[in-house]
C-alpha cells in the first residue's frame, strides 16, 4: 500500500482523540438531567460520529422536540466544561501527524463536532498547523453522507482514488463508502474490528499510529 494515498482524511473523537468516554458520559448525563430515558453505554457509543442533534433524535426518538434541543445543549455544556490538551490524543497520534505532514501528504478532519467545538480542540491539542482543511458538521452534511470528503477533496484537488478516510465508527467508514473512497477502521473508539469489517475497510488497526508502518 506504500505510495498509494495523497490525502488522510482523519475523524477527531475516538480516532485522534481518546474522548469516548468522555462523550458517553455527557450524554447520560443530559438525558438524566432532563428526566429523559439514559441511554445503554452502547448505545451512545453506536451514534458517535453523527452530528449531536442526529444522534440525540436517534437516542430520544420519543421525546419532544423541545427537550432534545436542550438535551443538545446540556451535552455541549458538558462536554466543554472539561479542558483538553495534547495528552488528550492517543499516545503517539501528534509525532504521527508531523511525520505524515513531513513525508508529503495531506491532511485533514472530517467530524460530526461542531466546527466552534473542533476549533476549540484543535487549538488545545496544538495540531492547527498540521491540516490543511476540515469539514464538520454544522458546515456540510452529517455523515455517513459523502458530502463532507467530497468536499475535502474538491477543496485540496486530490482524486478520490489517492484519498483515505481513517475512522473509529460505521458511521466513518459507511461515508467512505458513499464517497467511494478507501478507509481504514480503528479500534480505538466506539466500534470494534468485527463491526468495522462489515464496511470494507483496507485494515483495521487498533491505534491510527499503526498507519505510518503500512503506507
Amino acid at each position: 500500500m506504500k505510495n498509494r494515498f495523497d490525502l488522510i482524511i482523519f475523524d477527531w473523537d475516538g480516532t485522534l482523540v481518546d474522548s469516548i468516554d468522555w462523550i458517553v458520559q455527557c450524554i447520560q448525563r443530559a438525558a438524566a438531567f432532563y428526566g429523559c430515558p439514559v441511554p445503554e453505554q452502547q448505545a451512545a457509543r453506536d451514534i458517535i460520529g453523527l452530528s449531536i442533534e442526529q444522534a440525540i433524535q436517534v437516542l430520544l426518538p420519543d421525546v419532544d422536540a423541545d427537550i432534545r434541543s436542550k438535551v443538545v445543549a446540556h451535552y455541549g455544556q458538558s462536554f466543554f466544561g472539561k479542558q483538553i490538551s495534547r495528552d488528550d490524543l492517543f499516545p503517539g497520534v501528534y509525532q504521527m501527524l508531523q511525520q505524515l505532514k513531513q513525508d508529503g501528504y495531506h491532511l485533514a478532519v472530517a467530524t460530526g463536532k461542531k466546527s466552534s467545538g473542533l476549533a476549540l480542540a484543535i487549538e488545545a491539542t496544538g495540531v492547527a498547523d498540521l491540516f490543511c482543511t476540515t469539514r464538520c458538521s454544522d458546515q456540510t452534511a452529517s455523515k455517513p453522507d459523502a458530502l463532507m470528503i467530497d468536499e475535502i477533496v474538491w477543496e485540496l484537488g486530490v482524486s478520490k482514488q489517492r484519498t483515505l478516510m481513517v475512522g473509529d465508527s460505521v458511521h466513518d467508514l459507511q461515508m467512505a463508502l458513499n464517497a467511494q473512497v478507501a478507509s481504514i477502521g480503528v479500534t480505538c473508539g466506539a466500534h470494534s474490528e468485527a463491526i468495522l469489517k462489515q464496511y470494507q475497510p483496507l485494515y483495521c488497526l487498533a491505534y491510527p499510529t499503526e498507519l505510518i508502518g503500512i503506507i
